[in-house]
C-alpha cells in the first residue's frame, strides 16, 4: 500500500445525491487535500435492480455543483481503473479463483427456499439466523448431483473460527468483531456478481486506498472485509466511521421526513448557494477550533482533521442553514442576487422571461429591496408577494392598525400629497411623508403604519418609500382609496 493518502467516495447510481452521502464525498475531498493526497471517485453498480438511468451522472453533477473535484474517476480517467464496479469483473473473478483453489471460499448450492428454512429454524430456536456451513464440504458426488439438477451456485467465502477482528476507528477508536458472529457469507451471487463486501474489498485495495471514511452503518461490514484482506494476505486501509445525521427531533434522517429536504438537487432549485451548502455540510459531524462557523473552501481544507470528527450525532438544522445561506447571500453583489433570485419571479408567473429594458431595472430594484433578508433564491417570490397583488386580504394586526381614530386624516392627506409628484422616487415619495406629518400632526407610529398597511398590506417590510416607489401611483392609489372607502363604510 501507498503511503500517499488516497482516499475515494463509492456512490451508487441508484438515485440523487443525498445530503449523508454528499457529507461523505466532501469530508473525503477534504481529508485528500489536507494531506495534499488524492480523492478517487468510484461507482458501485453491481446492484442492477436499483440502478436508476442517469443516476450516476445526477450525483457526479451535483457533487461538482457542490464545488468538490476528483483526481480520478469514470469521467476523468486515472491509472487504477476501470472505476465502475461492472467494468472490473473479470478483476474480481482472478481473486475468486485464488479463494477457491486455497480452499478459502466454495460453492454452496442450496436454493432461497433452503436458506430461509434455515433461517426460521434457527429463529425457532431462538438463534441469531447465519448460514450454518452446510455447503461447506461438499463432495464431488454431491457437487455433481446439484449441477445435474441445474442448481446455479454461489460462492461463500471461509470465516475463521476463533477469530477476532480489531480496528483502530479514526472516529471511534477501537472495535473488535468476533468471527463467530458470522457465517460463511456470499461473495459472488448466483448470477455471478460480487457482493459489496468482496468487491470494495479487492477494489480498495487494487487502489491503493489508505483510508476509508464512511457513515457508521458500514461498521459492520467491516470485519467482512477485513476478512478478504486477511484471506488474500493483504494489509487493510485505516477505517473512519462518521456518526449519523439527525433531525431536530434527534431521529434518523429519513427519506419519508419532507420537512427536511435532503437532496443536493433540492437546495439547488430552492437557489441555495454552493459554497453555503459546503460549508454547513462540512460542520455536520467535524468541528473547526474557535467559534467561527462561516469559511471558505480554501479554510476548510486548511482545517480540516479527522481528529476533530464528532463521536455524537450530527443535527440537520433548516433553520442554522438558512442562516448560513443568507450568510453568503448578503455578501454577493448585487448582480449575481438578481441572478439568483430573478429567475425564481418568472417561473412563478410575476415576470416575464423576456422583459422590456424598463422592467428589467424595475424587477432588479424589487431584488434588492431583499438582498438583505434573502435566505435562498425561491423565497424571493413570497417576499415581493404584495407587488403582484390585485387585492389585499388584511389581517388581525394589520387590522389594529387601521383601526386608529387618526388614519382616515393620514391616508387621505398622503394621498393627495403623491397626487402632486410627478416623479414618484423614493426620496419625493419620502418628502411627501413628510410632508403628511406637517400637515397632519400626527408621526413615529401613527404615522408611518398606517401609511404601510395601506400601500403594502404589512405591519413591517423594506424602507417604505422604496416599496411605494415600486408599486407605483396607480396602485398606491388605489389600495389608499380601498382602505378609506372601508374606513368610511
Amino acid at each position: 500500500m501507498t503511503n500517499n493518502v488516497r482516499v475515494r467516495y463509492a456512490p451508487s447510481p441508484t438515485g440523487n445525491l443525498h445530503i449523508g452521502n454528499a457529507r461523505t464525498a466532501l469530508f473525503n475531498y477534504l481529508f485528500a487535500r489536507n494531506a495534499g493526497g488524492k480523492f478517487i471517485i468510484r461507482v458501485e453498480d453491481t446492484d442492477a435492480k436499483r440502478n436508476v438511468e442517469g443516476g450516476e451522472q445526477s450525483q457526479l453533477n451535483y457533487l461538482k455543483w457542490l464545488g468538490i473535484e476528483w483526481d480520478e474517476g469514470s469521467d476523468v480517467g486515472g491509472n487504477y481503473g476501470p472505476y465502475r464496479q461492472m467494468e472490473r469483473l473479470e478483476l474480481y473473478k482472478k481473486y475468486v479463483y485464488e479463494l477457491l483453489e486455497k480452499g478459502l471460499a466454495y460453492k454452496c448450492y442450496m436454493t432461497e427456499e433452503e436458506l430461509d428454512a434455515e433461517r426460521e429454524d434457527q429463529r425457532a430456536r431462538g438463534e441469531v439466523p447465519k448460514y450454518s456451513g452446510a455447503h461447506s464440504n461438499l463432495s464431488e458426488k454431491q457437487i455433481n448431483q446439484f449441477e445435474t439438477e441445474g442448481r446455479q451456485p454461489s460462492i461463500r467465502i471461509r470465516v475463521p473460527e476463533g477469530k477476532t477482528y480489531k480496528f483502530n476507528d479514526l472516529v471511534r477508536g477501537d472495535i473488535s468483531f468476533e468471527s463467530s458472529d458470522f457465517g460463511d457469507w456470499v461473495i459472488v451471487k448466483k448470477n455471478g456478481t460480487p457482493t459489496y463486501n468482496f468487491a470494495v474489498a479487492v477494489d480498495d485495495h487494487l487502489m491503493d486506498i489508505t483510508h476509508v471514511l464512511r457513515g457508521e452503518e458500514h461498521i459492520s461490514n467491516t470485519p467482512k472485509q477485513m476478512m478478504v484482506y486477511d484471506a488474500l494476505g493483504w494489509e487493510p486501509p485505516t477505517f473512519g466511521h462518521m456518526t449519523l445525521i439527525l433531525n431536530e427531533n434527534r431521529k434518523k434522517l429519513s427519506k419519508r421526513d419532507e420537512h427536511i429536504l435532503q437532496f443536493i438537487e433540492q437546495y439547488n432549485k430552492l437557489g441555495y448557494l454552493p459554497e453555503a451548502l459546503f460549508n454547513f455540510i462540512t460542520l455536520l459531524g467535524w468541528s473547526p477550533v474557535g467559534e467561527e462557523e462561516i469559511f471558505t473552501k480554501d479554510q476548510l481544507i486548511e482545517q480540516f482533521d479527522s481528529d476533530r470528527l464528532s463521536t455524537s450525532p450530527a443535527i440537520f438544522d433548516p433553520a442554522k442553514l438558512k442562516w448560513m445561506n443568507n450568510q453568503y447571500v448578503k455578501a454577493l453583489n448585487l448582480d449575481s442576487v438578481v441572478d439568483l433570485a430573478l429567475p425564481h419571479l418568472v417561473e412563478a408567473g410575476r415576470l416575464s422571461e423576456n422583459m422590456a429594458e424598463n422592467d428589467q431595472s424595475w424587477a432588479r430594484e424589487l431584488i434588492s429591496l431583499y438582498h438583505e433578508q434573502l435566505d435562498y433564491g425561491a423565497q424571493i417570490v413570497e417576499l415581493t408577494e404584495l407587488f403582484f397583488k390585485q387585492e389585499i386580504q388584511y389581517d388581525e394586526s394589520a387590522m389594529d392598525v387601521l383601526k386608529g381614530e387618526q388614519v382616515p386624516e393620514v391616508l387621505d392627506t398622503f394621498k393627495k400629497k403623491l397626487a402632486e409628484l410627478d416623479d414618484f422616487s423614493p426620496a419625493n415619495v419620502k418628502a411627501q411623508i413628510k410632508a403628511t406629518q406637517k400637515e397632519t400632526g400626527h408621526k413615529g407610529k401613527k404615522l408611518f403604519m398606517p401609511i404601510r398597511v395601506a400601500t403594502t398590506g404589512q405591519t413591517h417590510g423594506p424602507e417604505l418609500p422604496d416599496a411605494i416607489h415600486l408599486l407605483g401611483a396607480e396602485t398606491v392609489t388605489i389600495r389608499l382609496n380601498d382602505v378609506l372607502n372601508q374606513l368610511q363604510n
